[in-house]
Formats: C-alpha cells, structure tokens, sequence
C-alpha cells in the first residue's frame, strides 16, 4: 500500500509552525515589514470594496441574504495574504504574540511588528479607499448608503461595544490564520481561511484594518463623520482585535501545547 503524505499538520505541530512564522515576521526588516504591509492593508480593503459592491447592490428586501454574500466574497483579502504575500497586523497579533509566550521572540520585536505593520496596512487601507473606492466612485453612487450605512455603525457603537466587537472578530480571524497554517495544499488553506473570516463578517464583528478602509470610504465621499471619531474607533477596535487574537488564540493553545512540547524535549 502506498505510503499516503499528510496533508495537514496536527495541533500541536500547528502552534510549533506557528511560532516559526511569528519569529519571522518579528524579526523582519522594514523593507519587508513597510512592503507587505501595504499589501495586507490593499488586500482586505479590496475584499471590503467587494462586499460593498455585492451587499450594496442587493434589495433591501434580500435582507440579511445580501449580507452573507457580500461576506462570501470578503475573505479573498485574507486569501491572497496568507497565500500570496502580505503582513496584517491583526494576523499577527496572534502569529508574534504566540512567538513572545513560546519565549522565541523578544517583546520589543512585537512591539515594533504591531506599529510598523499597524501604519503600512493603514497607507494600503487608505490608498484602495481613495484611488479605488472614491476617485473610481465605487464607493459610492448606488452603494454609498451601504458605504455610509457600515460606517456609521462602526463610529458609532460605545467603547465596550467596539472592544468586545473586536475580541469576537479576531478569534476568528486569528483561527483563519491557524487554520491555514494547518493544511499544506492551497485548495486546504482557501477552505481553512474562508469560513471563519466569513463568518465574521456576517455578524458584523469590527476588523480594526476593515475599518481603515471603509471609514475613510465614507468620509471621502462626504459622509459626517470626523478624524475624531475615526481615531476612537482605531483605538477600540485595535485593542479588542489585539485581546482576541493574542488571548483567545495564542494565549489559550500557549496554554495547551507549549507544556507538550517542554514535557517532548524533556
């Protein structure tokens, strides 16, 4: 019988392979980290430009049909980061964080990570907000209510609301992120992505780089909405995100699997 090659990684090699790629993306340079930040940021604005343009089409009517296939189509952001190249800050909450508690990395390098990245997927947010969303009016026209409509939910939740939105949304992006990690086909790593980062957005939990895009997607357009505001919401969802991928994901499966691998080599 033909020897059959496993095709995904166990637990315990999951949190192992985890914390490789936490180190390296802690220890990169800043070419690397500023470029691929960018990307990260551009990507999941185009998977919310997508959304958009899919759930701001549909009638009303459709209720809330419209807004699981305009959150069908959101995790080709994430898709294209794990697969094809880029660093997301929230991705990387629970990559380094998971680094720092398996005592690969040193602390000053998630810090470090987490402003860098942080600020590269705010200028790649941007940019698809303005040059993509605004100037090509893709953001607005037809869908701006929908555009304006996200974006005043996000604003306008109090601070408990956005920190808590923001654990929920990261616990499942932070799974995406392991569940890609764990298949080693790329037909695995799409389904492993998909489904939780889709399921996040139907519920309408907060992503703090979704919100760089589709906040400044409204503002650009006119919509009422102050820097103030802007920023409020950054900080909230920013500490919620960063709660939900380093606790829930890193910290728990820290908690589960770095005694396994002490008693292994023991």
């Amino acid at each position: 019988m033909a020897n059959m090659t496993k095709t995904y990684l166990e637990p315990q090699e999951i949190y192992e392979y985890t914390s490789k790629k936490g180190v390296a993306k802690g220890t990169a340079n800043l070419k690397y980290m500023l470029s691929l930040g960018f990307l990260g940021g551009a990507f999941i604005s185009v998977g919310y430009l997508a959304y958009v343009r899919v759930a701001g089409t549909l009638p009303h009517e459709w209720g809330g049909l419209g807004t699981l296939l305009g959150a069908a189509v959101f995790p080709i952001g994430l898709i294209c980061i794990l697969l094809g190249g880029g660093e997301l800050i929230t991705s990387n909450m629970m990559a380094v964080t998971l680094s720092v508690f398996d005592k690969k990395l040193k602390p000053s390098l998630l810090l470090k990570n987490l402003v860098v990245i942080t600020l590269a997927n705010l200028v790649g947010a941007l940019f698809v907000a303005y040059f993509l969303g605004h100037l090509t009016g893709l953001t607005e026209g037809a869908v701006f209510e929908k555009t304006v409509h996200t974006a005043e939910a996000k604003i306008n939740a109090d601070y408990l609301q956005m920190i808590c939105s923001g654990i929920g949304c990261n616990w499942l992006v932070g799974m995406g992120a392991w569940l890609a990690f764990c298949a080693k086909d790329t037909s695995g790593k799409i389904i492993g992505v998909w489904f939780p980062i889709m399921t996040f957005v139907a519920i309408g939990f907060q992503h703090v780089v979704a919100n760089m895009f589709i906040i400044p997607a409204a503002m650009f357009g006119g919509a009422n909405i102050t820097m103030g505001q802007f920023l409020n919401n950054m900080i909230g969802v920013f500490i919620g995100n960063y709660l939900g991928g380093a606790i829930l994901v890193a910290g728990l499966y820290t908690l589960a699997y770095k005694k396994k691998n002490t008693e292994s080599n023991s």
